[in-house]
């Protein structure tokens, strides 16, 4: 990088401030170059526009507004923010060293950064993905421990969109089976109760009454063969198994049965702040991302049906 000479577009203070990231701040490698390839592009697109090389405290707010406005159309919304974010710390640092009295970048409106649409299996594959312990076990005599474990993971993580820490935290003394209920310590210790349906708790009481019928409060529902508690890790393993047994894709992570169980219920009409409280989530507008899926299904059978689409 250029980070010395007069006719060199980098000046000289870049250098300071990446080894101030690796050696102060103890950001990763990958972060330092992707801050230096920033302020580098950065530089070089001012030389040019000005037509000589600025010293840092020459930088002004309409240098930044006007890089923003410019690179827009050439980097994604998320690579245009990591780089302000580069930019901004930056001129923070030369701030705090006396090097500028102003950061250009302080308060810059950013783009709003892209939300992608949750991936999730439809209703079709769901029903595929939860059929393959019970294939599994039918080839086998007996009541299979293995098989019947994965079932009740996985009717418990899509009938009540649980998060996999979630699920694996769950002790028999949370499980209500009166009402058909869990109860659920999720994100921040907010405890919530979740509906799990009637079927997946005749899975959770058969798997009890042939595996653990001796099983208190205070023990774990999802276990191993040794009985102790059952890692994430395990669960996102035996989830991956059977997404290959069932031809679905591997990418579809425990997670994504999450996303289905919120789109499904959108689907077939269920209020959105009922999804939110049943999911969890703290904030609405964290919920509102299941009715773009939502939407986009709707427009896609539109298009695929409709004659004038």
């Amino acid at each position: 990088m250029n980070t010395n000479g007069e006719n060199k577009p980098t000046p000289a203070e870049v250098g300071a401030f990446l080894d101030h990231l690796a050696l102060e701040r103890r950001l990763s490698s990958y972060t330092k170059r992707n801050y230096g390839q920033a302020l580098e592009k950065f530089f070089e697109w001012l030389r040019k526009d000005s037509g000589r090389n600025l010293r840092v405290d020459e930088v002004t707010k309409r240098d930044a507004r006007s890089y923003l406005v410019e690179f827009q159309s050439q980097y994604s919304r998320r690579t245009l923010r990591n780089h302000v974010s580069g930019l901004r710390g930056f001129f923070k640092f030369c701030q705090t060293r006396g090097l500028c009295k102003v950061n250009p970048f302080h308060s810059l409106t950013l783009p709003k950064p892209d939300k992608p649409l949750p991936k999730f299996l439809t209703e079709k594959q769901t029903k595929k993905l939860l059929s393959q312990p019970k294939e599994k076990q039918d080839l086998k005599e007996g009541v299979d421990f293995l098989a019947s474990r994965d079932l009740m993971v996985l009717e418990l993580l899509y009938a009540a969109g649980l998060r996999v820490s979630e699920l694996v935290g769950l002790d028999y003394g949370h499980l209500d089976t009166v009402r058909a209920t869990v109860k659920v310590m999720g994100k921040g210790q907010k405890e919530r109760v979740c509906p799990i349906g009637k079927v997946a708790l005749t899975t959770v009481c058969r798997f009890r009454d042939n595996f653990v019928p001796e099983a208190s409060h205070h023990s774990p529902i999802v276990i191993n063969r040794q009985g102790g508690r059952l890692s994430s890790r395990s669960v996102q393993s035996m989830i991956k198994k059977y997404l290959r047994s069932a031809e679905l894709p591997e990418d579809l992570t425990p997670h994504k049965l999450r996303h289905s169980f919120a789109t499904h219920l959108l689907d077939n009409g269920a209020d959105l702040r009922a999804v939110q409280e049943l999911l969890g989530h703290s904030s609405l507008s964290t919920t509102q991302i299941y009715t773009h899926v939502s939407v986009s299904r709707l427009k896609e059978a539109h298009h695929l049906a409709h004659p004038r689409a």
